[in-house]
């Protein structure tokens, strides 16, 4: 079901250019947003128009102050933020070295932290009682094997939603965060794909029994940005065919 908007609001989608994030922002645009996706990869420079509403990309760090406000900036109203933007490398252990670590933590942590932060005093600023949604993961919770530095920012990730739900709610802006399971999208879909061992154990992993689609994660997102989660404020909803069980 498309949520019915009175008017037309605005959304930000960092990490716009990946599977997930695009699925994301096609949902927001076709509900009736106006969306601007922010991100690194040349991808974004194409426009894409939707039925009910356009989707407009701007090349930039997600871990750059000024290249977020830039894309807030071609927003005339910034309603929903979502942190959709991440990086994760397969690294045993022992095996992790410093700036893999450092990168993951900088782009999934820092770079959601600055993104939230600068949606959040636009939306102060404009008086706009907005959302800002977090794309975490279940590893959050429960460790999978040779992603600590990734689990380790997811789980510092859901923190931050907390706190910014609890200091933010006085303005009227909420935050909460999905939790994906293993997607078909990305990393874990090349492996999904090519490693017959890894299928077997993700299979094994989910009670019902097939990894998620990027539009399971977007349909999330659409529910905690519309009107029936006015209430909903600081929580995690975990869409991952219940593999964290």
């Amino acid at each position: 079901m498309k949520m019915k908007l009175s008017k037309r609001p605005g959304a930000l989608v960092t990490g716009g250019a990946g599977d997930i994030g695009g699925a994301i922002a096609r949902g927001l645009a076709d509900a009736g947003y106006d969306v601007v996706i922010l991100d690194p990869s040349p991808v974004v420079a194409s426009e894409a128009d939707s039925e009910r509403g356009s989707i407009r990309g701007v090349i930039g760090s997600t871990t750059d102050r000024n290249d977020l406000v830039a894309a807030l900036s071609e927003l005339k109203t910034i309603d929903v933020m979502v942190i959709c933007a991440g990086t994760v490398t397969a690294q045993p252990f022992l095996d992790i070295d410093d700036d893999a670590w450092r990168r993951q933590i900088d782009i999934n942590l820092y770079g959601a932290f600055i993104a939230a932060q600068s949606a959040a005093r636009r939306m102060v600023a404009d008086g706009t009682r907005g959302r800002l949604i977090f794309i975490s993961s279940w590893v959050a919770t429960r460790p999978w094997p040779e992603i600590a530095a990734y689990a380790t920012s997811k789980a510092g990730l859901d923190q931050l939603m907390r706190q910014a739900a609890l200091e933010l709610a006085p303005h009227g802006i909420r935050s909460n965060a999905i939790a994906p399971g293993i997607v078909m999208a990305g990393l874990a879909k090349g492996q999904y794909e090519n490693e017959p061992q890894y299928a077997a154990r993700v299979d094994e992993s989910i009670p019902l029994g097939a990894p998620l689609s990027v539009d399971d994660i977007a349909a999330g997102v659409a529910y905690l940005a519309s009107p029936g989660a006015s209430a909903v404020t600081g929580s995690v909803l975990v869409v991952d065919g219940g593999s964290s069980l």
